[in-house]
């Protein structure tokens, strides 16, 4: 959900949606206060292009802790900085910021401290049945550049209705890394990182994202520590592509 509240912001927030799936821009609502909350109440991760100060007073009583509070990142209305205010790195607020800083050219402002040193990766993947390799590995190829320091990613995961997908398979083969897979209840246990949440994909697989939930389990099972998303959920004609991050 993005929330402007001047002429400068409506025109970023309308930026913004041509970077994000399935968002919504809700400009100067009838109850700014009553909107954001709803919105933080329902999960959604929110981006608001306003003082950090009308957020905090808005969402002040509607926190509860970084563990399930959705992202909330603040943006001036001239788009040149990004702050993820709430829940940085449990929420993912801080992969989530830089993906908006990069897409629009701002300056990522985290003001979060991380004790954590080493990152690593796994890449979450969900497909049409019978989803050709080809198809796959193109969409794995537009995000290859995200891994830092020539560090490749240590496990592809996904929803274990796809546990038998060849597509899934060889991509694990093809990056020498193993395929994992976590039941939609096990993807549900991270919803409230998801970038955008799917009722579609819900009512067909009972959980409401798979490439980006199976991104962060697979990560955070690489570690024990929490994941966040580094690259949100990008899809081409047959198949969606997620990646998560850790620190070991």
């Amino acid at each position: 959900m993005v929330f402007s509240l001047t002429e400068n912001g409506r025109s970023l927030g309308n930026r913004l949606l041509g970077h994000l799936d399935d968002a919504e821009l809700r400009h100067r609502p009838d109850s700014f206060i009553r909107s954001a909350q709803q919105a933080f109440a329902h999960g959604s991760r929110c981006i608001f292009i306003c003082s950090t100060g009308i957020v905090m007073r808005a969402l002040a009583p509607m926190l509860r802790d970084k563990y399930t509070d959705p992202a909330v990142l603040v943006l001036d209305e001239h788009g040149q900085f990004v702050i993820p205010l709430l829940s940085g790195h449990e929420g993912g607020g801080c992969a989530f910021g830089r993906f908006i800083a990069e897409n629009i050219g701002s300056q990522l402002v985290v003001t979060s401290a991380t004790d954590y040193s080493h990152p690593v990766y796994c890449v979450g993947v969900g497909s049409d049945r019978n989803c050709p390799f080809e198809t796959m590995l193109s969409l794995y190829q537009t995000i290859e550049s995200v891994f830092e320091n020539n560090l490749r990613p240590r496990l592809v995961a996904s929803i274990d209705l796809k546990q038998d997908e060849r597509a899934m398979i060889d991509l694990s083969a093809e990056l020498s890394v193993k395929f994992v897979t976590f039941t939609a209840e096990q993807l549900r246990t991270v919803e409230s990182q998801l970038s955008v949440r799917s009722d579609i994909v819900f009512h067909e697989v009972g959980c409401y994202g798979v490439a980006e939930a199976a991104a962060l389990l697979g990560a955070a099972q690489l570690t024990g520590n929490k994941a966040e998303l580094v690259v949100n959920k990008k899809k081409n004609a047959r198949a969606t592509i997620a990646v998560a991050r850790s620190y070991l």
